[in-house]
């Protein structure tokens, strides 16, 4: 444990470089008010922790950089009750008053807002498909042989199929097929969707057995959207640390994975190597799970550098995340 000279000392150096991306000398932490010791005496501390692991010095004349413990020490004694920004809160409030429609286009510009706020990359996985109640269903003809089937769910997501027809299903079969499904259906989760009881019609009952077969695709996806990605371009230096980065997220089972196992491990930051994947490995990753009626059913996250704004990017997930659940759970409901 560090005593409360170190712990300002480190603080204030985290902050520093959090806000120059400059190496931090001695005399600078010397003049920070909260600090209130000598120019030496900041030297010497910033030498002990160098060698307790907590500082590095990239440079033998250079000033000191925070290493991954000592961004770990530093969020895990701030204060987490932070406050947004007066002009943050209020685009996040105005954000959620105006927003509707589809749930993809809700993750979709909700992801863009979290990324403009934070300047990071900004990544959400929403709601698994099974969860949510079908609220209406349509088939429409596009050629003899297929047609289109469109099913309006409770999240406001509308999932659209392609099935395949043999050419002596009529339009009428296709109407009684709608008629049929909707009795089964509505009401009822994609999860406990497996079959669909016999209407006594061949044709009717294929047009259902192939709409049953093809909304099974979606009970088990986690829609994942990702925003911002280009900030990452601007957080590094080495061309091949952006390239590692940006291509693990385009990896949308790698994403969830990383934003799941940080919440059941208890985590809203993971700093570097923390989260045990390699190529993020220069990268922290902050997280905050959807809420809704109790149950969590997505994850709001931002990644980037380890050197960022930790307070920040915490504030700003939990509000989003909380505002989000709350915004699906009233059109849920």
């Amino acid at each position: 444990m560090l005593d409360e000279r170190k712990t300002a000392i480190l603080r204030a150096v985290v902050q520093e470089y959090v806000a120059t991306g400059q190496p931090v000398g001695s005399t600078v932490i010397a003049n920070i008010p909260a600090v209130k010791v000598s120019s030496a005496t900041v030297r010497n501390e910033m030498a002990a922790l160098e060698q307790e692991g907590y500082l590095a010095q990239p440079h033998t004349s250079a000033g000191r950089i925070p290493t991954d413990k000592g961004y770990r020490h530093f969020v895990d004694s701030m204060a987490h009750s932070g406050v947004l920004a007066r002009e943050d809160a209020t685009q996040v409030g105005d954000f959620f008053s105006a927003a509707h429609g589809r749930m993809e286009d809700l993750l979709r510009h909700t992801t863009t807002l979290l990324a403009n706020i934070t300047h990071h990359t900004a990544v959400i996985v929403g709601p698994e498909a099974d969860a949510t109640i079908v609220r209406a269903v349509h088939i429409s003809r596009v050629t003899p042989r297929t047609a289109t089937v469109v099913v309006v769910l409770s999240n406001h997501n509308v999932e659209n199929e392609t099935i395949q027809m043999s050419e002596d299903i009529n339009d009428d079969h296709i109407a009684l097929a709608v008629r049929h499904l909707s009795k089964t259906l509505v009401s009822h989760s994609l999860a406990d969707i497996h079959t669909v009881p016999s209407s006594n019609d061949a044709h009717v009952d294929a047009v259902c057995f192939a709409t049953v077969n093809a909304l099974s695709r979606h009970r088990a996806d986690k829609p994942v959207f990702v925003g911002g990605a280009s900030s990452l371009a601007n957080a590094f230096d080495a061309v091949d640390v952006v390239r590692d980065v940006l291509s693990t997220i385009e990896q949308q089972f790698v994403v969830v994975t990383l934003l799941q196992d940080l919440l059941d491990r208890g985590l809203s930051v993971a700093i570097g190597a923390e989260h045990g994947i390699e190529p993020l490995s220069a990268c922290s990753v902050v997280v905050a799970p959807v809420m809704a009626d109790g149950e969590v059913i997505g994850t709001v996250g931002v990644l980037g550098p380890t050197r960022m704004n930790y307070p920040q990017a915490l504030t700003t997930v939990e509000v989003v995340s909380e505002q989000l659940g709350r915004h699906i759970a009233e059109g849920v409901s």
